[in-house]
């Protein structure tokens, strides 16, 4: 039967519709020197062979079915291959420049959407290794996974592996994706009404020995739905209010260790640190602009992947809540922000992800925008490779990811290597129009942060 896509994905591909809100992913590699390009080709061939997502393409189907995956024709490995000289004089913001345009740039639909670019030539004679991808191949965890399988241990590349012969696909059948389509809302409604003969015991039980259990119980789970899924008619900030297609990419580096100590000291995780971190930039921007600002809308991924899940594939659901940005001292605002974080992982919404998909898909896309572009800002916390590791013979550096704003006024994606907690900062320019003067509070909010580890 045709693969169609997971209902998380098909709302990430439909709400595409408005072009702001793209969930195209964006990541850097830093090399310090080139790689062995046969052996780099070698390696993101095995990958496409082996995930079949990476030779295919999607379709919609016949409503109200999801889009499918489809095999992509003639498909090309060297279209999705490209090899390139860095622009003169070769620095940090020539390759973040290039990053920038891929990232604004759609994907051609008619191909797997993938991308993946050598820059080599940098001024202090190292190479970088642009991927790009839209986030219904991958999530952030999925793409360290299939990170792991071009990646070597040791600076001798393990030796380039036979690659299977041509794949065979065959060419669509008439009708095919309206049989499958039905069938998928035969398999749906099948599932539904099966899941109701079998839980209509247990709940009238339920309801005839603690009524008022039961009953509180549907409510707090219709509560937990409404809170996903509810609009936000305005942003959190009087100030980012504008949303546009322009986008400007930065980075910075932190300490992990420091922010691990000082999310500790304060009785909380490393992602709450780094929440907190880019809060009180928020702020601080907000200040120098004498506006005042204390709870901020956030959209941050939550991961649903399981041990049973393959690599790649995304399994993420997106939670939006508020943080209180507005709060000064460092440790108060990790602490409530470490409060919040902990309510929304414990929604009781969250194994209804894909269902509550599958009802947003059929509204309309209005509503969908009405969801996301008035959240302030983005924060995903992806945990990385935590050994050196090499490409191609090449030693990796550094590794940054941009992920999508979504609607948003910026999204920050933490992104761990050894012991680095690397920053990918994707600020839309139409919220945000000085982002030096945001980089500067961004700095200076995460050196508070560390302050509380010394």
């Amino acid at each position: 039967m045709t693969e169609f896509l997971r209902n998380t994905d098909a709302f990430t591909w439909s709400m595409e519709a408005d072009p702001r809100l793209r969930s195209t992913v964006v990541t850097l590699i830093f090399l310090d020197r080139s790689p062995d390009w046969d052996l780099v080709r070698n390696r993101f061939e095995m990958v496409s062979s082996e995930l079949p997502m990476f030779r295919q393409r999607v379709v919609n189907s016949p409503p109200p079915a999801p889009p499918r995956w489809e095999h992509a024709p003639d498909f090309d490995l060297d279209y999705h291959l490209r090899r390139v000289s860095a622009p003169q004089p070769g620095d940090l913001a020539g390759v973040l420049e290039m990053a920038r345009l891929a990232a604004m740039a759609d994907f051609d639909r008619a191909r797997p959407m993938w991308e993946v670019t050598l820059i080599e030539g940098l001024d202090d004679g190292g190479a970088a290794v642009l991927c790009k991808f839209h986030h219904a191949l991958t999530d952030g965890v999925g793409g360290v996974q299939i990170a792991m399988t071009l990646f070597d241990l040791t600076v001798e590349p393990r030796d380039a592996e036979p690659v299977p012969a041509e794949l065979t696909t065959l060419a669509p059948r008439l009708l095919a994706g309206y049989r499958d389509s039905v069938r998928y809302e035969l398999g749906w409604v099948g599932k539904a009404v099966t899941d109701s003969v079998m839980n209509a015991p247990k709940l009238l039980f339920n309801t005839i020995r603690q009524p008022l259990r039961t009953a509180g119980a549907a409510g707090a789970l219709a509560a937990s739905i409404y809170r996903t899924i509810r609009p936000v008619n305005r942003t959190g900030s009087p100030l980012m209010k504008e949303r546009t297609l322009v986008r400007r990419l930065g980075v910075l580096d932190v300490p992990m260790p420091r922010l691990r100590e000082a999310a500790h000291r304060s009785g909380a995780a490393l992602n709450d640190a780094f929440v907190a971190g880019v809060a009180g930039g928020l702020r601080r921007y907000h200040d120098k602009h004498g506006v005042g600002v204390f709870d901020l809308h956030l959209t941050m991924p939550i991961s649903l992947r399981t041990d049973d899940d393959g690599i790649g594939g995304n399994r993420i659901t997106l939670m939006r809540f508020d943080v209180p940005a507005g709060i000064t001292d460092p440790a108060r605002r990790i602490s409530s922000i470490h409060e919040c974080t902990n309510r929304v992982r414990k929604e009781e919404s969250l194994p209804y992800t894909q269902a509550i998909a599958g009802v947003l898909n059929v509204m309309p896309r209005w509503y969908i925008g009405s969801i996301l572009r008035h959240v302030d800002f983005v924060c995903s916390d992806v945990p990385g490779v935590p050994l050196q590791v090499y490409l191609g013979g090449a030693r990796v550096r550094k590794q940054y990811a941009f992920g999508p704003t979504i609607g948003a006024a910026v999204n920050v994606t933490l992104l761990t290597y050894q012991d680095t907690c690397a920053l990918g900062i994707d600020v839309d320019t139409g919220a945000i129009p000085d982002y030096e003067a945001f980089y500067d509070c961004l700095v200076a909010s995460f050196d508070e942060v560390l302050a509380l580890a010394d």
